[in-house]
């Protein structure tokens, strides 16, 4: 059975009059799930709805408010089932008071909290699925499957999606894919200055004539840093590039042992602070991909999207991604970038050298295609009229 991409067209029509609709997950900071968050928040505001968030507190909060949307505290990420129980009551008392219309759950915990809450009052609920949770025995399937539960499950790629029907058999009817977006007005390389490259080059001690390879990871291992690092080393022994620099991009949040592990792994290959520059979070990161020559995804695990490689491509990147989880479903192989086996770090060298080896047109004519398959498929005015979409649907069915 198909699973369902209805709607298939991005629509923008106003939601039914009074709807309000609440988003609940663990806290409002720095990540893609927030970043949806307040993304659809802003969508649902500008469609005449409001926009409720129930979390923890976090960076984004005064975000979400200049976007028209309200914030409740709430602490929701406890696994411990006596608070969720409290939680769930809590989150049906601010259902009932603010007149909520439909329960959006993003994360685990949360979504126990919101299902107990929609079943005390009857509230429609949509959940979004982001990844391909471990499930290492029946208590974590159990406590994973809270995201397929909605009356409307999201799967942020076709990836995901099959993970969900594999797993739960959820009904083709109750599944939507609607891929994560990228920020086109933001990730616009003609509207990035030079003035903002030239900031970020002097923040990383990068000379002109740089030849970089960004990657725009947080420092987990799942992200395959090492691999990474691996690849360096190998391109450098094949190809004299005196100018090539690899950038990471990516907070440790408070994981400095495992970035000392990476500097000293990069040091045993011969790679030094000049040739691997460990940044920490950068702010800009669409003028970060316009200084980039390449942009790699060298994950280790399956990623539901990448929102990252989606965003190199609408700068008109080459994208390097491991060919596992939603990647083959955002890089377009040998057309938009390059797809290599997960932890190859061979296979990554020898795909950085076909970068480098292009020619002015023919990375003029990847770009080309790469911006219109971003801004065709992955955008996130197309992510938002699609959710609203979801939400209409529900709202139709229980007046």
């Amino acid at each position: 059975m198909p699973i369902s991409n209805a709607p298939s067209e991005a629509v923008a029509q106003a939601l039914p009059p009074g709807t309000t609709i609440l988003q609940v997950l663990p806290a409002l900071g720095h990540g893609g799930v927030e970043r949806g968050t307040l993304e659809i928040a802003g969508a649902v505001v500008a469609a005449g709805g409001r926009a409720l968030v129930a979390s923890a507190a976090g960076a984004n909060v005064e975000r979400l408010q200049r976007l028209g949307g309200e914030y409740f505290e709430m602490s929701l990420a406890s696994k411990n089932p006596l608070t969720i129980r409290g939680n769930g009551a809590a989150l049906a008392d601010l259902i009932g008071r603010e007149g909520v219309s439909l329960v959006h759950a993003r994360s685990r915990a949360p979504a126990w909290s919101a299902k107990r809450a929609v079943q005390m009052t009857g509230t429609p609920f949509v959940t979004t699925y982001h990844a391909s949770y471990t499930e290492n025995g029946p208590l974590k399937r159990r406590y994973n499957s809270v995201m397929a539960s909605g009356d409307r499950v999201i799967a942020i790629s076709h990836f995901i999606a099959q993970v969900i029907r594999n797993r739960y058999d959820t009904p083709a009817k109750k599944l939507r894919v609607i891929h994560r977006g990228v920020d086109l007005d933001a990730f616009d390389p003609d509207a990035v200055g030079g003035g903002r490259m030239l900031a970020l080059m002097k923040a990383w001690g990068l000379n002109e004539g740089a030849r970089v390879v960004l990657m725009p990871a947080r420092l987990t291992r799942l992200k395959g840093h090492a691999v990474l690092i691996a690849a360096i080393a190998n391109l450098l022994r094949a190809r004299h590039m005196p100018n090539l620099v690899c950038v990471m991009v990516g907070a440790d949040e408070g994981r400095e042992a495992y970035r000392q592990e990476l500097q000293q792994y990069a040091q045993s290959l011969g790679l030094d602070g000049s040739r691997i520059v460990f940044a920490t979070h950068c702010d800009d990161i669409p003028a970060a991909m316009l200084l980039a020559d390449v942009v790699v995804s060298a994950s280790t695990e399956p990623e539901g999207f990448g929102r990252t490689i989606a965003e190199a491509a609408a700068m008109g990147k080459p994208v390097i991604a491991t060919a596992h989880g939603a990647a083959p479903e955002v890089v377009a192989s040998g057309e938009t970038g390059w797809l290599v086996p997960p932890g190859k770090a061979g296979a990554l060298a020898r795909a950085l050298e076909q970068v480098f080896a292009l020619s002015p047109r023919e990375l003029a004519d990847l770009a080309t295609k790469a911006k219109y398959r971003a801004s065709h498929l992955f955008s996130s005015q197309t992510m938002c009229d699609r959710t609203l979409e979801v939400y209409r649907e529900l709202l139709s069915k229980t007046g």
